[in-house]
Protein backbone atom coordinates (compact mmCIF):
# COMPACT_ATOMS: atom_id res chain seq x y z
CA UNK A 1 0.00 0.00 0.00
CA UNK A 2 2.77 2.40 0.97
CA UNK A 3 4.63 1.53 -2.25
CA UNK A 4 1.53 2.38 -4.28
CA UNK A 5 1.09 5.71 -2.53
CA UNK A 6 4.80 6.47 -2.99
CA UNK A 7 4.62 5.62 -6.72
CA UNK A 8 1.55 7.82 -7.20
CA UNK A 9 3.31 10.66 -5.39
CA UNK A 10 6.29 10.37 -7.76
CA UNK A 11 4.00 10.37 -10.79
CA UNK A 12 2.19 13.42 -9.46
CA UNK A 13 5.43 15.28 -8.84
CA UNK A 14 6.68 14.37 -12.32
CA UNK A 15 3.57 15.67 -14.08
CA UNK A 16 3.60 18.81 -11.94
CA UNK A 17 7.19 19.59 -12.95
CA UNK A 18 6.43 18.76 -16.61
CA UNK A 19 3.40 21.05 -16.62
CA UNK A 20 5.46 23.84 -15.07
CA UNK A 21 8.15 23.50 -17.76
CA UNK A 22 5.65 23.46 -20.62
CA UNK A 23 3.78 26.43 -19.18
CA UNK A 24 7.03 28.35 -18.95
CA UNK A 25 7.76 27.71 -22.64
CA UNK A 26 4.30 28.61 -23.85
CA UNK A 27 4.15 31.46 -26.29
CA UNK A 28 1.41 32.34 -28.73
CA UNK A 29 0.26 35.14 -30.92
CA UNK A 30 -3.08 35.25 -32.65
CA UNK A 31 -2.55 35.14 -36.40
CA UNK A 32 -4.91 38.09 -36.77
CA UNK A 33 -2.56 40.13 -34.57
CA UNK A 34 0.23 39.76 -37.11
CA UNK A 35 0.80 41.75 -40.27
CA UNK A 36 1.61 38.85 -42.61
CA UNK A 37 3.76 40.11 -45.47
CA UNK A 38 3.16 38.06 -48.63
CA UNK A 39 5.42 39.92 -51.06
CA UNK A 40 8.11 42.59 -51.11
CA UNK A 41 9.05 44.84 -54.03
CA UNK A 42 12.33 46.79 -54.07
CA UNK A 43 12.87 49.86 -56.27
CA UNK A 44 15.21 52.81 -56.32
CA UNK A 45 13.86 55.75 -54.35
CA UNK A 46 13.10 58.79 -56.50
CA UNK A 47 13.31 62.43 -55.47
CA UNK A 48 9.82 62.42 -53.97
CA UNK A 49 10.83 59.52 -51.73
CA UNK A 50 13.90 61.18 -50.25
CA UNK A 51 12.07 62.50 -47.17
CA UNK A 52 12.07 59.88 -44.42
CA UNK A 53 11.42 59.70 -40.72
CA UNK A 54 14.50 59.32 -38.54
CA UNK A 55 13.30 56.09 -37.00
CA UNK A 56 16.29 53.82 -37.56
CA UNK A 57 18.91 56.58 -37.21
CA UNK A 58 19.09 60.15 -35.94
CA UNK A 59 22.21 61.90 -37.19
CA UNK A 60 24.54 59.34 -38.76
CA UNK A 61 22.82 58.70 -42.09
CA UNK A 62 24.10 55.54 -43.83
CA UNK A 63 26.21 56.26 -46.91
CA UNK A 64 24.05 54.16 -49.23
CA UNK A 65 21.41 54.98 -51.81
CA UNK A 66 17.86 54.91 -50.58
CA UNK A 67 15.44 52.25 -51.74
CA UNK A 68 11.67 52.16 -51.87
CA UNK A 69 10.17 48.99 -50.41
CA UNK A 70 6.56 48.14 -51.26
CA UNK A 71 4.88 45.30 -49.41
CA UNK A 72 1.70 43.31 -49.82
CA UNK A 73 0.10 42.47 -46.47
CA UNK A 74 -2.67 39.91 -46.15
CA UNK A 75 -5.95 41.23 -44.77
CA UNK A 76 -7.19 38.71 -42.15
CA UNK A 77 -10.25 36.82 -43.31
CA UNK A 78 -10.09 38.20 -46.85
CA UNK A 79 -7.47 35.96 -48.47
CA UNK A 80 -9.38 33.32 -50.43
CA UNK A 81 -7.93 30.77 -52.82
CA UNK A 82 -8.92 30.86 -56.47
CA UNK A 83 -10.49 33.63 -58.56
CA UNK A 84 -12.64 36.32 -56.97
CA UNK A 85 -16.18 35.17 -56.19
CA UNK A 86 -19.18 36.97 -57.63
CA UNK A 87 -22.01 38.44 -55.61
CA UNK A 88 -21.82 40.91 -52.79
CA UNK A 89 -19.29 43.63 -52.14
CA UNK A 90 -15.71 42.47 -52.63
CA UNK A 91 -13.03 43.53 -50.16
CA UNK A 92 -9.38 43.78 -51.10
CA UNK A 93 -7.58 40.66 -49.82
CA UNK A 94 -4.29 42.53 -49.47
CA UNK A 95 -3.08 45.87 -48.25
CA UNK A 96 -0.27 47.54 -50.22
CA UNK A 97 2.08 49.92 -48.40
CA UNK A 98 5.25 51.67 -49.53
CA UNK A 99 8.12 53.01 -47.41
CA UNK A 100 11.69 54.14 -47.97
CA UNK A 101 14.98 53.43 -46.28
CA UNK A 102 18.68 52.97 -46.86
CA UNK A 103 18.42 49.24 -46.15
CA UNK A 104 15.71 46.59 -46.08
CA UNK A 105 15.90 46.49 -42.27
CA UNK A 106 15.40 50.23 -42.03
CA UNK A 107 12.50 50.13 -44.48
CA UNK A 108 10.81 47.38 -42.45
CA UNK A 109 11.34 49.45 -39.29
CA UNK A 110 9.72 52.43 -41.00
CA UNK A 111 6.89 50.18 -42.15
CA UNK A 112 6.26 49.04 -38.59
CA UNK A 113 5.49 52.66 -37.67
CA UNK A 114 2.54 52.57 -40.08
CA UNK A 115 1.15 49.18 -39.04
CA UNK A 116 -0.34 48.44 -35.64
CA UNK A 117 0.36 44.69 -35.75
CA UNK A 118 3.81 43.09 -35.66
CA UNK A 119 5.37 42.72 -39.10
CA UNK A 120 5.75 38.98 -39.80
CA UNK A 121 7.81 37.63 -42.72
CA UNK A 122 7.10 33.95 -42.17
CA UNK A 123 4.51 33.95 -44.98
CA UNK A 124 6.71 35.82 -47.46
CA UNK A 125 6.40 34.10 -50.86
CA UNK A 126 8.18 36.34 -53.35
CA UNK A 127 10.59 39.27 -53.53
CA UNK A 128 10.51 41.37 -56.71
CA UNK A 129 13.64 43.41 -57.42
CA UNK A 130 13.70 46.08 -60.09
CA UNK A 131 16.31 45.51 -62.80
CA UNK A 132 18.15 48.78 -62.09
CA UNK A 133 18.43 47.86 -58.41
CA UNK A 134 19.63 44.34 -59.23
CA UNK A 135 22.40 45.75 -61.44
CA UNK A 136 23.77 47.64 -58.46
CA UNK A 137 24.02 44.47 -56.36
CA UNK A 138 21.67 42.34 -54.28
CA UNK A 139 24.00 41.19 -51.51
CA UNK A 140 22.85 44.09 -49.32
CA UNK A 141 19.36 42.55 -49.41
CA UNK A 142 20.50 38.94 -49.27
CA UNK A 143 22.42 39.46 -46.05
CA UNK A 144 19.46 41.01 -44.25
CA UNK A 145 17.05 38.33 -45.46
CA UNK A 146 19.42 35.45 -44.65
CA UNK A 147 19.79 36.64 -41.08
CA UNK A 148 16.03 36.90 -40.55
CA UNK A 149 14.83 33.53 -39.16
CA UNK A 150 11.28 34.20 -40.36
CA UNK A 151 12.20 34.27 -44.06
CA UNK A 152 11.78 30.95 -45.84
CA UNK A 153 14.49 29.73 -48.19
CA UNK A 154 11.88 28.34 -50.60
CA UNK A 155 10.45 31.79 -51.32
CA UNK A 156 11.13 33.17 -54.80
CA UNK A 157 13.27 36.13 -55.77
CA UNK A 158 12.61 37.56 -59.25
CA UNK A 159 13.82 40.50 -61.34
CA UNK A 160 11.33 42.86 -62.99
CA UNK A 161 11.83 44.99 -66.08
CA UNK A 162 9.37 47.56 -64.79
CA UNK A 163 9.01 49.22 -61.43
CA UNK A 164 8.79 46.36 -58.93
CA UNK A 165 5.99 48.09 -57.00
CA UNK A 166 3.78 47.63 -60.07
CA UNK A 167 3.68 43.89 -59.33
CA UNK A 168 2.12 44.56 -55.94
CA UNK A 169 -0.91 46.19 -57.62
CA UNK A 170 -1.63 43.62 -60.31
CA UNK A 171 -5.26 42.54 -60.67
CA UNK A 172 -5.18 39.02 -62.16
CA UNK A 173 -8.54 37.48 -63.01
CA UNK A 174 -7.45 33.93 -62.12
CA UNK A 175 -6.39 34.64 -58.55
CA UNK A 176 -7.71 37.02 -55.91
CA UNK A 177 -4.25 37.56 -54.38
CA UNK A 178 -1.62 38.96 -56.78
CA UNK A 179 1.23 37.31 -54.86
CA UNK A 180 -0.28 33.84 -55.23
CA UNK A 181 -0.80 34.42 -58.95
CA UNK A 182 2.83 35.46 -59.36
CA UNK A 183 4.20 32.51 -57.36
CA UNK A 184 1.92 29.99 -59.09
CA UNK A 185 2.98 31.33 -62.47
CA UNK A 186 6.70 30.96 -61.76
CA UNK A 187 6.23 27.49 -60.27
CA UNK A 188 4.16 26.42 -63.28
CA UNK A 189 7.07 27.37 -65.55
CA UNK A 190 9.27 25.10 -63.45
CA UNK A 191 6.77 22.24 -63.67
CA UNK A 192 6.50 22.67 -67.45
CA UNK A 193 10.26 22.56 -67.89
CA UNK A 194 10.56 26.17 -69.04
CA UNK A 195 12.64 27.42 -66.09
CA UNK A 196 14.92 25.71 -63.57
CA UNK A 197 13.79 25.26 -59.98
CA UNK A 198 15.83 28.09 -58.49
CA UNK A 199 14.17 29.42 -55.35
CA UNK A 200 15.82 32.04 -53.19
CA UNK A 201 17.88 29.67 -51.03
CA UNK A 202 19.54 28.15 -54.11
CA UNK A 203 20.25 31.60 -55.51
CA UNK A 204 21.95 32.58 -52.26
CA UNK A 205 24.09 29.44 -52.42
CA UNK A 206 25.17 30.22 -55.99
CA UNK A 207 26.07 33.81 -55.16
CA UNK A 208 28.10 32.61 -52.17
CA UNK A 209 29.91 29.82 -54.05
CA UNK A 210 33.40 30.32 -55.47
CA UNK A 211 32.79 28.72 -58.85
CA UNK A 212 29.29 29.65 -59.96
CA UNK A 213 27.19 32.74 -60.53
CA UNK A 214 23.50 33.10 -59.83
CA UNK A 215 20.43 33.64 -61.98
CA UNK A 216 16.81 34.59 -61.38
CA UNK A 217 13.52 34.65 -63.32
CA UNK A 218 13.26 37.77 -65.49
CA UNK A 219 9.67 39.02 -65.63
CA UNK A 220 7.69 41.54 -67.62
CA UNK A 221 4.26 42.88 -66.69
CA UNK A 222 1.71 42.86 -69.51
CA UNK A 223 -0.97 45.40 -68.67
CA UNK A 224 -2.53 45.27 -65.22
CA UNK A 225 -3.50 41.62 -65.23
CA UNK A 226 -0.73 39.50 -66.72
CA UNK A 227 2.91 38.64 -66.15
CA UNK A 228 5.25 37.12 -68.70
CA UNK A 229 8.46 35.18 -68.13
CA UNK A 230 10.82 37.08 -70.41
CA UNK A 231 13.93 35.01 -69.85
CA UNK A 232 16.63 34.56 -67.24
CA UNK A 233 18.53 37.34 -65.45
CA UNK A 234 22.19 36.38 -65.03
CA UNK A 235 24.60 37.74 -62.45
CA UNK A 236 28.31 38.27 -61.94
CA UNK A 237 28.84 37.84 -58.21
CA UNK A 238 25.85 39.73 -56.74
CA UNK A 239 25.26 42.15 -59.64
CA UNK A 240 22.89 41.50 -62.50
CA UNK A 241 24.71 41.79 -65.83
CA UNK A 242 21.96 41.09 -68.35
CA UNK A 243 19.35 38.57 -69.39
CA UNK A 244 18.90 35.77 -71.93
CA UNK A 245 15.78 35.09 -73.97
CA UNK A 246 13.26 32.34 -73.09
CA UNK A 247 14.46 30.10 -75.95
CA UNK A 248 18.02 30.29 -74.61
CA UNK A 249 16.80 29.24 -71.17
CA UNK A 250 15.98 25.83 -72.63
CA UNK A 251 19.56 25.41 -73.87
CA UNK A 252 20.90 26.55 -70.50
CA UNK A 253 18.76 23.92 -68.79
CA UNK A 254 20.14 21.26 -71.12
CA UNK A 255 23.74 22.12 -70.17
CA UNK A 256 22.91 22.07 -66.46
CA UNK A 257 20.94 18.80 -66.70
CA UNK A 258 17.36 19.84 -65.95
CA UNK A 259 15.64 16.83 -67.53
CA UNK A 260 12.04 18.02 -67.84
CA UNK A 261 11.32 19.17 -71.39
CA UNK A 262 8.73 21.68 -72.48
CA UNK A 263 10.46 23.91 -75.00
CA UNK A 264 9.25 24.01 -78.59
CA UNK A 265 11.07 25.07 -81.73
CA UNK A 266 11.46 24.70 -85.47
CA UNK A 267 13.88 22.47 -87.36
CA UNK A 268 14.35 22.98 -91.13
CA UNK A 269 13.84 19.88 -93.28
CA UNK A 270 17.08 19.41 -95.26
CA UNK A 271 16.71 19.81 -99.02
CA UNK A 272 13.41 21.69 -98.73
CA UNK A 273 12.12 25.11 -97.70
CA UNK A 274 9.85 23.51 -95.11
CA UNK A 275 10.26 22.75 -91.42
CA UNK A 276 8.86 20.66 -88.60
CA UNK A 277 7.81 21.84 -85.14
CA UNK A 278 9.35 19.81 -82.35
CA UNK A 279 8.79 19.65 -78.59
CA UNK A 280 11.42 18.51 -76.10
CA UNK A 281 10.33 15.50 -74.05
CA UNK A 282 13.59 14.99 -72.18
CA UNK A 283 17.03 16.53 -72.06
CA UNK A 284 20.13 15.28 -70.31
CA UNK A 285 23.36 17.16 -69.82
CA UNK A 286 26.70 16.03 -68.49
CA UNK A 287 29.79 18.12 -67.80
CA UNK A 288 33.28 16.64 -67.56
CA UNK A 289 36.38 18.65 -66.76
CA UNK A 290 40.11 18.07 -67.19
CA UNK A 291 43.35 19.96 -66.75
CA UNK A 292 45.23 19.96 -70.06
CA UNK A 293 48.71 21.48 -70.26
CA UNK A 294 48.04 23.44 -67.09
CA UNK A 295 44.71 24.85 -68.28
CA UNK A 296 41.13 23.81 -67.44
CA UNK A 297 39.05 22.16 -70.15
CA UNK A 298 35.35 21.22 -70.16
CA UNK A 299 33.29 18.89 -72.31
CA UNK A 300 29.50 19.19 -72.41
CA UNK A 301 27.46 16.24 -73.66
CA UNK A 302 23.73 16.80 -74.22
CA UNK A 303 21.05 14.36 -75.30
CA UNK A 304 17.65 15.54 -76.50
CA UNK A 305 14.56 13.36 -76.79
CA UNK A 306 12.08 15.06 -79.13
CA UNK A 307 8.60 14.59 -80.52
CA UNK A 308 7.40 16.10 -83.80
CA UNK A 309 4.13 17.89 -83.09
CA UNK A 310 3.64 19.53 -86.49
CA UNK A 311 4.88 18.63 -89.95
CA UNK A 312 3.94 19.36 -93.57
CA UNK A 313 1.43 17.40 -95.67
CA UNK A 314 3.96 17.22 -98.52
CA UNK A 315 6.66 15.65 -96.35
CA UNK A 316 6.69 11.93 -95.53
CA UNK A 317 7.75 11.70 -91.89
CA UNK A 318 7.51 7.91 -92.04
CA UNK A 319 10.78 7.96 -94.00
CA UNK A 320 13.47 6.89 -91.52
CA UNK A 321 16.26 8.39 -93.64
CA UNK A 322 14.52 11.76 -93.64
CA UNK A 323 14.10 11.55 -89.86
CA UNK A 324 17.84 10.93 -89.52
CA UNK A 325 18.56 14.03 -91.60
CA UNK A 326 16.20 16.09 -89.44
CA UNK A 327 17.92 14.76 -86.31
CA UNK A 328 21.31 15.74 -87.70
CA UNK A 329 20.05 19.22 -88.55
CA UNK A 330 18.45 19.58 -85.11
CA UNK A 331 21.72 18.56 -83.46
CA UNK A 332 23.65 21.19 -85.42
CA UNK A 333 21.17 23.91 -84.47
CA UNK A 334 21.25 22.96 -80.79
CA UNK A 335 25.07 22.82 -80.80
CA UNK A 336 25.29 26.31 -82.33
CA UNK A 337 22.87 27.73 -79.76
CA UNK A 338 24.63 26.12 -76.79
CA UNK A 339 28.07 27.23 -77.97
CA UNK A 340 26.81 30.77 -78.56
CA UNK A 341 25.25 30.88 -75.08
CA UNK A 342 28.44 29.67 -73.39
CA UNK A 343 30.55 32.16 -75.35
CA UNK A 344 28.18 34.99 -74.41
CA UNK A 345 28.45 34.11 -70.73
CA UNK A 346 32.24 33.91 -71.02
CA UNK A 347 32.35 37.44 -72.44
CA UNK A 348 30.15 38.60 -69.57
CA UNK A 349 32.26 36.65 -67.02
CA UNK A 350 29.09 35.08 -65.64
CA UNK A 351 29.45 31.34 -64.99
CA UNK A 352 25.80 30.44 -64.47
CA UNK A 353 26.59 26.88 -65.59
CA UNK A 354 28.82 26.14 -62.61
CA UNK A 355 31.92 25.07 -64.58
CA UNK A 356 34.00 26.54 -61.78
CA UNK A 357 32.36 24.31 -59.19
CA UNK A 358 33.21 21.25 -61.32
CA UNK A 359 36.86 22.39 -61.48
CA UNK A 360 36.95 23.11 -57.75
CA UNK A 361 35.43 19.71 -56.87
CA UNK A 362 37.32 17.52 -59.36
CA UNK A 363 40.66 19.32 -59.40
CA UNK A 364 41.13 20.90 -55.94
CA UNK A 365 44.91 21.07 -56.29
CA UNK A 366 44.68 23.17 -59.44
CA UNK A 367 41.96 25.36 -57.93
CA UNK A 368 43.85 26.04 -54.69
CA UNK A 369 47.07 26.73 -56.57
CA UNK A 370 45.86 28.74 -59.57
CA UNK A 371 42.37 30.11 -58.88
CA UNK A 372 41.53 30.46 -55.17
CA UNK A 373 38.93 33.26 -55.53
CA UNK A 374 35.76 33.97 -57.46
CA UNK A 375 37.29 37.03 -59.11
CA UNK A 376 40.16 34.92 -60.43
CA UNK A 377 37.70 32.34 -61.73
CA UNK A 378 35.80 35.03 -63.64
CA UNK A 379 39.05 35.87 -65.45
CA UNK A 380 39.86 32.21 -66.12
CA UNK A 381 36.31 31.42 -67.22
CA UNK A 382 36.68 33.84 -70.14
CA UNK A 383 39.35 31.60 -71.64
CA UNK A 384 37.88 28.22 -70.69
CA UNK A 385 38.02 25.77 -73.59
CA UNK A 386 34.59 24.11 -73.88
CA UNK A 387 33.60 21.39 -76.35
CA UNK A 388 29.89 20.75 -76.96
CA UNK A 389 28.52 17.43 -78.20
CA UNK A 390 24.75 17.20 -78.85
CA UNK A 391 22.74 14.07 -79.66
CA UNK A 392 19.31 14.94 -81.06
CA UNK A 393 16.84 12.05 -81.18
CA UNK A 394 13.28 12.11 -82.52
CA UNK A 395 11.41 9.48 -80.55
CA UNK A 396 7.88 10.11 -81.73
CA UNK A 397 5.93 11.74 -84.54
CA UNK A 398 2.43 12.81 -83.57
CA UNK A 399 -0.34 11.43 -85.77
CA UNK A 400 -1.46 14.96 -86.61
CA UNK A 401 2.05 15.73 -87.91
CA UNK A 402 2.20 12.87 -90.42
Amino acid sequence: MNNGIHRMSLYGAFFFVLASILTGCWDSQDIENRANVLAIAIDEADNSDEEEDNIAHLEDTPNTEMIRVTVQIAVPGEVLLGPPQGGGEQSDPVWVLSVTGHTVEEAISNLQQEVAEDIFLGQLRVIVINEDVAKKGVERFNEALRQNPQVRRNAWMVVSQEEAAQYMDLSPKLEAVPTLYLVNMVESFVDLGKFPDNYMGLFWRMVSSQGQDGYLPYLQAVGEEQIRLDGLAYFKADRMIGHIEPLQVGYFMAVTDYPIGGNEGFVPIPGTDKHITRETLLRQGKIKTEIKEGKPYARVKIRYEETVIEGDPDINLNDSQLIEKIEEEGGKIATDHVEHLIQTMQKEQSDIFGFGEYIRAKHPGYWNREIRTKDNWHEEFQNLDVDVDVMFNIRRVETSAR
